[in-house]
């Protein structure tokens, strides 16, 4: 067997996906192969529409993107203890800020974490 390009390139990208904790997350069977419906107020413009899968894996990767950020500033040897508790605060808050999309999850225990507590 010989292996193509694009072979080679998604054996990277399925190893770096799994290293990286990426795609790990699944969308709630509800929302399965949905589409994501932005319709202007006007009616006379063009709505765009985006499947569920694709903006669900943007969001995940903004997570991991936080928690890339969150180990940068934690390992971070200039910064003081109050300018890491102050962005780990801003990292808490935009967790807060993407709750809104726990709905989409399959796992609870996959879903954002804000300042709140949970009940």
């Amino acid at each position: 067997m010989e292996l193509t390009w694009n072979d080679v390139k998604d054996a990277l990208r399925e190893v770096l996906e799994e290293e990286l904790g990426l795609g790990l997350f699944q969308v709630t069977q509800r929302f399965a192969g949905g589409t994501l419906v932005f319709q202007p107020r006007d009616a006379a413009l063009k709505s765009r529409e985006v499947p569920i899968e694709a903006f669900f894996k943007k969001i995940t990767a903004v997570r991991e993107r936080l928690r890339v950020l969150e180990q940068k500033i934690n390992n971070h040897e200039r910064l003081s203890a109050e300018d890491k508790a102050e962005f780990q605060g801003l990292i808490t808050r935009s967790y807060g800020a993407l709750t809104t999309f726990n709905f989409l999850f399959r796992n609870e225990d996959e879903q954002f974490q804000g300042t709140g507590t949970k009940e």
